[in-house]
């Protein structure tokens, strides 16, 4: 039953173009590949032009564990659902509980009013609101989110301020939290002045390099921080290929190096031969 209602639910997101192109994850054809070149494009770009830019990595705390029930019921309605597909959501949302279990003891059951499973859907639709109205350049991932805007005058900066007030807005009013201990910006371009913004009343820190959907990059765009982890681990691999495989065999060796090692290296290469 629940393939039925996904596949249901995934036509009409498809057929009526509900779920915005700036959201990467759980779509089908799109993945972090795509969602890196949608963002880096746009903020490469501006770079290239001498414009300095600031992109701001934020971080949802919890979030498919903390998805309201009655906000996400409300905005399944809301984008053209049908009463039975939304119905048969609810009663399977409903009579959740919960309780916690430490060292043998165990709390009473609470009702569970929020969260999806992990990967599903649901939380596209949740947070497909979340851009509404913004200024600059903003990209998802399911709730990985990216904000990046050029701020080489002062109408820039208020402007990414405006899209990081408009997000604390919709959090507040949604349910949700950022986890502003893992919110960051990176700072691009040649400039060295640097500029702060807050998350209501937090201010946000810089970082010199940051993990976007497991590539790592610094202000400058440069991936050479990448290709070394990824050579590190194609090195790894071929210690404890040289220390755990008793078998000396040609045949054998080659399948574990194209197996394990080589999309390591190719990697590598991928990123390094635009600098070459």
């Amino acid at each position: 039953m629940e393939k039925i209602i996904l596949g249901a639910t995934e036509r009409h997101l498809k057929n009526n173009a509900i779920i915005r192109h700036i959201q990467h994850g759980f779509a089908k054809g799109k993945s972090c590949l795509i969602n890196l070149i949608f963002f880096y494009d746009e903020v490469t770009h501006l770079v290239g032009e001498g414009k300095v830019v600031d992109a701001v990595f934020l971080d949802f705390s919890k979030a498919f564990d903390t998805v309201p029930h009655s906000i996400l019921l409300d905005k399944l309605s809301n984008c053209g659902m049908s009463g039975f597909t939304v119905h048969w959501v609810k009663n399977w949302l409903n009579g959740r509980a919960q309780r916690v279990v430490v060292n043998g003891a165990t709390s009473g059951w609470q009702p569970a009013t929020s969260g999806v499973p992990q990967g599903s859907i649901l939380l596209n639709i949740f947070i497909n609101d979340l851009d509404a109205g913004a200024e600059c350049t903003i990209s998802k991932f399911a709730d990985d989110t990216k904000l990046g805007g050029a701020i080489d005058s002062l109408k820039g900066q208020e402007a990414l301020q405006r899209d990081l007030d408009r997000l604390e807005h919709w959090a507040i009013i949604n349910g949700m939290k950022f986890n502003k201990s893992k919110c960051r910006i990176l700072h691009l371009g040649q400039s060295k002045a640097r500029y702060k913004y807050k998350l209501r009343e937090e201010w946000l820190e810089s970082s010199p390099a940051e993990r976007d959907l497991g590539v790592l990059l610094d202000s400058r765009l440069n991936m050479s921080q990448q290709c070394v982890l990824a050579a590190k681990r194609a090195n790894r691999i071929l210690g404890c290929i040289k220390h755990s495989i008793t078998s000396q065999s040609k045949e054998v060796i080659i399948l574990l190096y194209s197996a394990l090692v080589q999309p390591h290296l190719e990697y590598c290469v991928q990123f390094w031969a635009p600098t070459i």
